[in-house]
């Protein structure tokens, strides 16, 4: 008993000098961030819409990984991103946005981010967009697992079978085999385990950074890391391309402030299945651009993975049922 209350006196001693000490000579307390409200419905709305954004993204990243390096082509994506989302945040929020307690996890993230996003590239470059983005889709099981050591967060059991099953129909999708399990699938393999810890991050950073402050760091950090390659890989860009470099950075930005928004207002495990969606835009712009037409087993797995993303859909947004006191 004396050990506990030999611990409280500190607290107490503390108290009494917060309350004593005079408000002028008072050192200037940095406020706590506002309490986090979570928003599942406005936050899968978000996930779905950065899923068809990001695919259009990656069709044209795929489509000029065929002309210019993948560090170019990488930096002009994020480059564009950063003068873009600068010209509508900065007027607005001003040097604010740059205000962050863990610069250190900002580097961290994008260093993860830098390889997470060149591997995922060159999976591009070596095989069809929609398959290289189902391998892709095995991030949100690791973001799960993740999120669940990491960050504690619940992951109940409707959500496990939305993740499971979901897993299943990508299984379905890439068909292992020998002809799926190329070194291309290997880079894409590679990204989604680094892209699960990046969302799981990104979800615990949200506790004290906006998502503009994400956001502006994430293009900062990637511009100048991929900026690095272009002395030693660099190809001068056509003016016929000026049009899909431009657009393939503005969906980019785009995408990432709707993905980074969506997990700054929703548990990772509860959004996460819905990147699923963006496989039937992958395989759109797969069919229309290099002529890769479905496979039954792609198209299987994605009824599959579109089914698991409505289930939980209608879960998390039915009302729930008050619970019951003691009479």
């Amino acid at each position: 008993m004396a050990r506990v209350l030999t611990s409280d006196l500190p607290q107490i001693s503390e108290h009494k000098a917060r309350v004593t000490v005079p408000a002028s000579s008072a050192e200037p307390q940095t406020p706590e961030p506002p309490a986090r409200r979570e928003h599942i419905p406005f936050a899968i709305f978000l996930m779905v819409s950065s899923g068809a954004i990001f695919s259009f993204s990656s069709a044209a990243s795929k489509w000029l990984v065929e002309t210019y390096p993948v560090g170019e082509v990488l930096f002009s994506r994020v480059f564009v991103s950063l003068i873009v989302f600068s010209a509508f945040v900065l007027p607005t929020a001003g040097l604010a946005v740059f205000h962050t307690r863990r610069l250190g996890a900002h580097v961290l993230r994008c260093v993860s981010q830098f390889t997470s996003q060149s591997l995922l590239l060159i999976a591009f470059s070596m095989m069809p967009l929609a398959s290289a983005t189902a391998i892709n889709f095995s991030a949100p099981l690791f973001a799960a697992l993740a999120s669940m050591i990491f960050l504690k967060e619940q992951v109940g059991p409707a959500r496990w079978v939305a993740l499971i099953i979901g897993f299943i129909g990508v299984l379905i999708v890439t068909s292992p085999g020998s002809d799926t399990f190329q070194i291309g699938a290997l880079y894409a393999l590679g990204n989604s385990l680094l892209f699960g810890t990046v969302t799981v991050g990104v979800r615990g950073m949200t506790r004290t950074e906006s998502a503009k402050t994400l956001t502006i760091y994430q293009l900062v950090f990637l511009s100048i890391f991929y900026g690095l390659t272009l002395p030693f890989f660099f190809v001068m860009p056509r003016w016929s391309d000026a049009w899909l470099i431009i657009g393939n950075g503005v969906c980019n930005m785009l995408g990432q402030y709707w993905w980074t928004r969506a997990l700054h207002l929703a548990p990772t495990s509860a959004i996460v299945p819905f990147q699923y969606l963006s496989l039937l835009w992958a395989m759109a712009f797969g069919y229309a651009l290099w002529g890769d037409v479905p496979t039954l087993g792609l198209l299987i797995g994605s009824a599959i993975v579109v089914g698991s993303g409505l289930y939980l859909l209608w879960h998390e947004t039915r009302p729930k049922m008050p619970k019951m006191g003691p009479p």
